[in-house]
């Protein structure tokens, strides 16, 4: 059985704008406001960490207060309909196509708490094994594709795919995670972090387009697709 994993925000879902606005309240409530690509650069992570990485050393004192106010925007967000991230494009096809064989589980491991995955309700029903902040440690740290394999699916370290594009400073936290899984990493360009910290950090394979995820997995795993020699 093989297991493929997915990052969320990034990866599967176009949520920058919803995080944006998140952070923006979260620092506006204790008089900081962080410039818009500190705060895509974050992305990713558990809450608690990606604040702690974008204030200064006197601010920490404040992450717990921060991650409340922006848990809290959030919820009024939903409770007025809003908050919803779209798929990036192409993303629904290759769950779907990926969900038809027999052979392929799903899931996903990701710095949202699980009811903002819930809230993914075009793939939700396609995801076997849901990993988030409030069940492990954050990226890289490697427990949530250790509990997807070993607690969940039985899945075997050669057959699980990590794929995400995660990165902070000069470390791809997707890629490191599955590294440190002992899986493989694959990152994607359409994120919200560099490519070449994605080759750094060891992804077998960079994909451009969502299109290309199938195919890339049937070279890897020697599946029959057609059109794939």
């Amino acid at each position: 059985m093989y297991l493929i994993i997915f990052d969320c925000d990034g990866t599967l879902v176009d949520s920058q704008d919803t995080i944006v606005s998140g952070m923006d309240a979260a620092f506006s409530a204790v008089g900081l406001v962080p410039p818009r690509a500190a705060s895509l650069g974050i992305v990713g992570l558990s809450l608690e960490v990606a604040i702690d990485r974008l204030v200064e050393d006197e601010h920490r004192h404040l992450v717990p207060q921060m991650a409340e106010v922006y848990r809290a925007s959030k919820i009024a967000e939903r409770k007025v309909g809003g908050g919803l991230d779209p798929l990036y494009p192409g993303a629904r096809a290759a769950i779907d196509a990926l969900h038809a064989r027999d052979d392929v589980l799903l899931g996903v491991a990701t710095g949202k708490a699980l009811r903002g995955v819930v809230r993914m309700v075009e793939v939700h029903d396609r995801l076997v094994t849901i990993q988030t902040a409030d069940r492990a440690p954050s990226k890289p740290h490697p427990g949530m594709i250790l509990q997807a394999m070993e607690e969940e699916t039985g899945a075997s370290p050669e057959n699980t795919v990590m794929i995400g594009d995660t990165s902070y400073g000069d470390t791809s936290y997707d890629v490191a995670m599955a590294r440190n899984a002992g899986v493989t990493g694959m990152g994607v360009s359409w994120g919200y972090h560099d490519r070449p910290l994605l080759t750094q950090a060891g992804a077998a394979t960079i994909l451009d387009d969502f299109a290309d995820l199938v195919p890339e997995l049937g070279r890897k795993f020697g599946w029959q697709i057609e059109g794939i020699a």
